[in-house]
């Protein structure tokens, strides 16, 4: 089979280059989240933002292949053309081969751990291929820039007056100037009536400060890119000095100046007056056509082609604002069906309070007969006779109502509606007609939904690549809840609670809170506290949640009713615009969804919405995406959580509880374990006391480190205090001790071990009986600032049954310091420089005059100074001083 039959293209590119970026990843498995990024920050440097989504899932897949995969290092190249982005991968494997022998790619589970680069390549890029040479294997992909038409001008034919659309007394056109670093630089008169913000607090701040932009990830254009076309024209809202989002209508010109320097020039107006800003502008010869003419206009062909193709708000909101024309109503309505039909859910309207309906979803049988249903046509004469016959228009004032579907090869799409406030408008005249233009949309419509649709899963499908990198990157719990927040806020929701469920019986707690405003969080949190935790139910899927809004509505209700008088005094702190601010904050659809791993529920994840807004389904699925993730992610750090906390309390109960006050003697430790996490390793120490007046001294090194090391340790500072307190001298103690190492059998290791008693003497001398078992020696340090060794070396225990062990009696004098240390100190090595026991003695002959804890901790800053790398053995270090007696 040829290459051609799969869709692999091998030819060279012949576009010019225009830009290129190229960088080398190691074969880790980090390089795989650094290859993603240097990728992103590529295309979005250049402006291909359009591209960057697929970019990065493509070269996310290729370099997984060659740096996790493979095991060699990735080569990634990303070169520019004028319409196009080209980015190879390379490795250093090239003995591999593509799986040509299929007769189909397919993309497989997506469970699946690997091999799925070639098969996203197929299916996401415009061009790719596979090229070999001796020492390399390359896939390269292309995607080309999809086509915009910007900049197209149009103009309508001269219309009656009282043809013209309506407008205020006063249009207030704000003009608002963006420079090329995206903040404001002019800022007009009516921009200040508009929005409330004086000139001078506004210029030079971010567009983005002031602009709520939808956060979608894969759908719409965002407020930057938006920015850097020639042409934009389209709806978004801007936060007033209230506080409140004002909805606008904006026309966007990208202009430079003499200088050549770019910026972009924004006419806004509110919305309900973007009649004035538009194009193209409503005409009257469609009006005055009828669809029973065989040479009439469709009124909707007028409008068809003028949003882009894949714009589909920008249609959906000219087709109902032409449905409403087009049968002089006061509102229309445009409805889309979910995947399985069985609900419609609101995606444009005009005449309503769109952001109070927008992504509601009602059911699309309603009821019986052919008013209850949406897939065929309807005409309502009068809603008050029928309440609830259309649910929208509940409370909106409409009387009469005519809706239509859309349907495409005989599926329901979509409904259609037209509506006005007065009884008695339509009959079923006007409904042939309105679904005459609803069979020549619904084509388009549809087409621009799945072009919505496709973009909203290859966003999504980035969003999720980078939120499991996020989440693995990560075993801290705490960590792992901010991160599932800070993903779902505000890309997802305006605001995110996190429920944790710590065991089966235990109730959900409220764990963590974030709200896209900071100055809300303390809010929300306070409120959500009072409140109730939604049930823990393990029914996978969001499930709506009521309890905030009603919660929060009750609050702002009684904080109104207490500023004016009617109800209990208002208590110090609970002002009235906290609470009414938290209940708009929370006063849209709320859902939860279960937090489950390892068949448990082990938590909840909230989303909601401000006042009146609705979740659409497409980010409930991919909210219930992340969660399956963030729970995984979550329980893992739980358990480890769990199994660190387990075996630091095993490891704390190794080590000595504390050390005793020795009397005229002076004693310090440092201890360090090698390893993350470790507390304890194969280095001990053990001071305590055996008798009165007798203390016994303990510091050891078990062969190797780790929790193995760490049982032997255990092992050997036991049996030192039990035989020592039984009354046998150090050669008795060490000889059984060896016994009991033996006893273990394959678990045993071999120990080296400096042990001794002390006696302090009133004359503030003090005698020392030592056994050196194999340990390095310790020194004396005089204090004339000589350095000796104060010891014997005799056989280690755990390799011989029969030791012939012998103890040595020697007396500290006042000012003396006796050093002992691990074999971690004196072999901290610097490449082939090694501290050694000379090295040692050099530094503890600068001790002199020096408290224990001084000499303790000067021999640790020059073991750590010696090496620029973190220690690879454990460490000890135990120094005693004898003061001498204090004078009068």
């Amino acid at each position: 089979m040829s290459s051609g039959e799969l869709g692999v293209d091998t030819r060279t590119r012949s576009a010019v280059i225009t830009a290129r970026a190229a960088a080398t990843f190691d074969p880790v498995g980090r390089s795989v989240a650094t290859a993603r990024s240097f990728v992103r920050d590529t295309l979005q440097g250049w402006g291909f933002t359009d591209i960057v989504d697929d970019a990065v899932v493509l070269t996310s897949e290729l370099v997984t292949n060659a740096v996790v995969h493979a095991g060699t290092a990735a080569d990634v190249l990303c070169l520019r053309t004028e319409d196009a982005a080209r980015i190879e991968v390379s490795d250093r494997y090239p003995e591999r081969e593509i799986p040509l022998q299929q007769s189909s790619l397919s993309m497989g589970s997506p469970d699946r751990e690997g091999g799925r680069g070639l098969q996203l390549c197929a299916a996401l890029a415009t061009r790719w291929g596979v090229e070999y040479t001796p020492t390399h294997k390359q896939v390269w992909f292309q995607l080309d820039l999809p086509h915009r038409r910007v900049g197209t001008r149009t103009a309508g034919p001269a219309l009656p007056a009282e043809l013209l659309p309506v407008a205020d007394g006063r249009v207030r056109v704000a003009v608002i100037q963006i420079d090329s670093a995206g903040a404001v630089s002019a800022w007009n008169e009516d921009a200040e009536e508009l929005f409330g913000y004086a000139a001078d607090k506004i210029l030079g701040k971010p567009l983005n400060d002031l602009a709520a932009w939808p956060h979608t990830p894969g759908t719409s254009t965002g407020i930057a890119e938006a920015l850097q076309l020639s042409r934009w024209e389209g709806s978004y809202g801007i936060r007033g000095s209230h506080g409140r989002v004002i909805p606008v209508y904006a026309s966007h010109l990208r202009v430079r100046d003499t200088d050549g320097e770019p910026s972009t020039v924004c006419l806004l107006v509110r919305d309900d007056e973007r009649a004035v800003l538009q194009t193209p502008m409503r005409g009257a010869a469609a009006e005055q056509a009828t669809l029973s003419e065989p040479n009439a206009t469709d009124p909707f062909e007028v409008f068809i082609g003028s949003p882009a193709p894949d714009d589909l708000d920008g249609l959906l909101q000219r087709t109902v604002e032409r449905a409403r024309d087009m049968l002089d109503g006061d509102a229309a309505f445009l409805l889309l069906a979910t995947d399985d039909e069985t609900e419609l859910e609101v995606r444009a309207s005009t005449g309503l309070p769109s952001a109070t309906q927008r992504f509601a979803r009602v059911p699309v049988e309603a009821g019986p007969g052919r008013y209850g249903s949406a897939r065929m046509p309807a005409v309502h004469e009068d809603l008050t006779v029928v309440p609830g016959a259309v649910p929208l228009l509940s409370g909106t004032g409409m009387r009469s109502v005519v809706t239509v579907p859309l349907k495409v090869e005989g599926r329901l799409t979509g409904s259609l509606g037209v509506a006005a406030e007065s009884p008695d408008r339509y009959s079923n005249e006007e409904a042939l007609r309105l679904q005459f233009a609803a069979d020549r949309i619904a084509l388009a419509v549809e087409s621009a939904r799945l072009g919505e649709l496709e973009r909203l899963r290859r966003g999504s499908l980035s969003f999720l690549v980078e939120a499991s990198d996020l989440l693995a990157g990560t075993l801290d719990r705490d960590q792992t809840l901010a991160l599932m927040a800070q993903m779902t806020v505000p890309t997802l929701a305006t605001w995110c609670a996190v429920y944790t469920i710590a065991d089966q019986s235990a109730e959900p707690y409220l764990s963590y809170v974030l709200h896209e405003d900071e100055d809300r969080i303390d809010g929300l949190k306070a409120l959500l506290s009072k409140i109730a935790p939604p049930d823990p139910v393990p029914t996978p899927g969001a499930r709506i949640w009521a309890a905030p809004s009603e919660a929060a509505h009750q609050a702002a209700l009684r904080t109104s009713m207490r500023s004016l008088g009617l109800g209990e005094p208002m208590t110090v702190g609970s002002g009235i615009g906290t609470t009414l601010s938290t209940a708009s904050a929370v006063g849209g659809e709320t859902v939860v969804l279960p937090l489950v791993a390892r068949n448990r529920v082990i938590g909840m994840l909230t989303l909601g919405k401000p006042s009146d807004e609705h979740f659409r389904q497409e980010i409930l699925e991919l909210a219930e995406d992340l969660s399956r993730r963030a729970a995984l992610a979550l329980d893992n750090a739980r358990l480890y959580s769990e199994r660190t906390a387990i075996s630091q309390s095993l490891q704390r109960s190794l080590l000595p509880p504390g050390l005793p006050q020795v009397p005229g003697v002076e004693v310090d430790v440092i201890y360090r374990a090698a390893g993350e996490g470790n507390e304890v390793g194969g280095d001990f120490y053990d001071l305590f006391p055996i008798r009165d007046g007798a203390y016994g001294f303990a510091i050891g090194d078990v062969c190797g480190t780790g929790p193995e090391a760490a049982a032997v340790t255990g092992l050997a500072r036991h049996a030192l205090r039990l035989l020592a307190r039984e009354g046998f001298g150090g050669p008795a103690v060490l000889e059984r001790l060896n016994a009991a190492i033996l006893d273990e059998g394959a678990r045993s290791r071999f120990l080296t071990l400096l042990y001794g008693e002390l006696w302090p003497q009133e004359d503030g001398s003090a005698v020392l009986k030592v056994v050196c078992a194999g340990h390095p020696l310790p020194l004396r340090l005089r204090q004339d600032g000589t350095v000796e060794p104060y010891a014997e070396p005799q056989p280690l225990l755990g390799v011989m049954e029969d030791l012939e062990l012998y103890e040595q009696t020697m007396t500290l004098d006042p000012g003396d310091v006796l050093l002992c240390v691990t074999d971690g100190v004196t072999e901290r090595r610097e490449g082939t420089r090694m501290l050694g026991d000379d090295g040692l003695a050099d530094v503890l002959t600068t001790c002199t005059g020096l408290t224990a804890g001084a000499v303790a901790a000067r021999i640790m800053r020059a073991v750590e100074r010696f090496a620029s790398d973190a220690p690879s053995d454990d460490m000890a270090i135990l120094a005693m001083r004898v003061p001498g007696l204090q004078k009068d």
